[in-house]
């Protein structure tokens, strides 16, 4: 009968009935007075609309004596204590509390409060995150997280203390790399900030720009260095590797907007502002292709080991979060755009979304409006991230750049190379002498191949005999049947000059001039290339650095029994 009364309390409470609840409380105690949910919610009742804490004071001591292990009764009376200006002893109650319940979202907004009186805006922040991400439903106690969090972040975004952070990382850096840093305000850039490499520009320092007008500038920088300090570490493996994009890639992306382009002339859309919405597009799908996968990786190191510069990362990343979210979303722009453009801009725009929630709390996810597909896709990027956070290895993080632009099918907009290997071609001295040593590169000492050729042969190892290079084999020995070996020698070489930038096993769209009206997988081009070589040149194979001389052997026998 106990439950009963109180459970009728709990009714009337939520109605507005405050009196009738009470009357039905008081029923409930004198039938068990040692019913602790009872005792509480005449203390909240008295609490939040008798406004008489001394008397919910008395019945939230009860309801501790009756239910010692109740981590609300704890948070609701540190929220009380710090409510009557007594934060010292609403801590102990909270931190008890926790002991009990360290999930429960209350309880971390309560002591962001406190800390907030005590202007320890760190820990306050720290903890009113930690209420946003333990919260689950989009209630009130969220959004009043949300707001809290936003005020207490612009309120360290006032202070010294994020420029304190990129200046000492700035020392850091110009220490490991050898080059100085400046660090400028430009309002002309593209892009909220972005980092000029020196030896990109022939210059003596680096140059970091930002934007002055962008909230929490301070991130904005440690995001560019931290882009300097991935390369200073990928540099230091001699793996470093340089997004090209050319003229040439250039111009197969705009003859694939031809429709778009029709469309623009039709609305009577100049040519010249044609040609810079296809310049913009192109940049700006390159710049997500680039910068997608390496921010991940960025983003956490900064809020691994950078914890005071979360504040200025949170509001940072959602105002980012934000452009991103309308980039995609508007309806203007989805109008005048090509579709599938914009899908695979709001893909990447999701991870970002799914690390700003795994990171803040906060989920716009549904905000998108994104398809099944593209949200399939996009947290399949995100787990495929997470397999490398953890231990990534220097410059391990161009595979996923390289693995989601060929899943969506935008790696034809640009070209990976080793920086190594490129500086040297740019010296063209020491590129005619290597072109006349080695002109297939066959002997050159690439690490970013080297490394990619490991990774590939332990997974061909962890295969065994791999029976599709097997069968693509037999499929070349019977188009080489008969060839003259001049020919087939001729053959081998284009698939080497064309393999110098590597051969990748998952595309499927390669191709060969000498071979008319052929389409080759990754595998099937491989198989050509092994069985090429070992035809035209058997003593040079080897050099190949592919172990597939079991499938070589096999396919030999089986073209014979055919």
């Amino acid at each position: 009968m106990s439950e009963y009364h109180r459970i009728m309390g709990q009714i009337l409470s939520d109605e507005g009935d405050q009196e009738e609840a009470i009357n039905c409380l008081i029923d409930a105690l004198r039938w068990d007075s040692k019913n602790g949910w009872a005792l509480l919610m005449m203390g909240n009742i008295f609490a939040k609309f008798k406004n008489d804490v001394s008397i919910a004071m008395k019945y939230y001591d009860q309801a501790l004596a009756a239910n010692t292990a109740d981590h609300i009764s704890l948070t609701n009376i540190g929220y009380l204590l710090l409510q009557q200006g007594k934060p010292a002893a609403a801590k102990k109650y909270l931190w008890e509390a926790v002991k009990i319940n360290d999930q429960y979202p209350n309880t971390q907004l309560v002591l962001g409060l406190i800390a907030e009186t005590e202007n320890d805006l760190p820990s306050a922040f720290y903890s009113t995150i930690k209420a946003i991400k333990l919260n689950k439903n989009k209630d009130v106690l969220y959004q009043n997280s949300v707001k809290q969090a936003f005020a207490i972040a612009n309120k360290i975004s006032t202070t010294d203390v994020g420029k304190k952070i990129y200046r000492e990382y700035r020392h850091k850096l110009e220490f490991e790399g050898g080059t100085e840093i400046d660090i400028v305000p430009d309002s002309e850039i593209p892009t909220a900030a972005k980092m000029e490499f020196a030896e990109n520009y022939e210059r003596p320092k680096h140059l970091v720009k930002y934007k002055p007008n962008y909230p929490a500038v301070e991130h904005l920088v440690m995001h560019e260095m931290s882009h300097l300090d991935f390369v200073i570490e990928a540099r230091k493996a001699a793996l470093n590797q340089l997004f090209i994009s050319t003229q040439e890639h250039k111009n197969k992306f705009i003859k694939e907007l031809e429709p778009t382009i029709k469309k623009f002339k039709k609305m009577g859309i100049s040519d010249k502002a044609i040609s810079d919405y296809c310049s913009n597009l192109f940049v700006g799908l390159n710049s997500q292709v680039f910068n997608t996968p390496i921010d991940l990786f960025i983003e956490n190191f900064l809020y691994t080991e950078y914890a005071e510069l979360r504040p200025y990362q949170f509001l940072s990343l959602f105002n980012m979060l934000q452009e991103g979210l309308k980039a995609v979303t508007d309806k203007k722009i989805i109008e005048l755009s090509p579709s599938a453009i914009i899908s695979k801009s709001k893909i990447y725009n999701l991870v970002n979304a799914i690390q700003f929630k795994a990171l803040f709390g906060l989920d716009f996810m549904k905000d998108f409006k994104a398809s099944a597909s593209e949200l399939t896709l996009a947290n399949d990027f995100y787990e495929e991230y997470l397999q490398y956070k953890d231990d990534k290895e220097p410059a391990e993080e161009y595979e996923l750049l390289l693995h989601w632009a060929e899943d969506l099918k935008l790696e034809k907009n640009f070209e990976l190379v080793g920086e190594l290997q490129y500086r040297k071609r740019s010296n063209i001295d020491d590129f005619i002498d290597a072109l006349e040593k080695d002109p297939f590169g066959v002997n050159e000492k690439d690490p970013v191949k080297e490394r990619e050729m490991k990774k590939f042969q332990q997974s061909q190892a962890e295969i065994g005999v791999n029976m599709a290079i097997v069968m693509f084999m037999v499929d070349a020995l019977q188009f080489f049947e008969g060839m003259p070996n001049d020919e087939i020698k001729k053959i081998a070489f284009e698939i080497a000059m064309q393999g110098t930038q590597g051969y990748s096993p998952d595309k499927k769209d390669y191709r060969i001039n000498s071979i008319k009206n052929k389409t080759f997988s990754g595998y099937h081009i491989l198989a050509y290339y092994y069985v090429s070589w070992s035809l035209a040149m058997p003593d040079e194979v080897d050099k190949l650095e592919l172990a597939y001389k079991k499938e070589y052997e096999m396919a030999i026998t089986m073209k014979n029994k055919i």
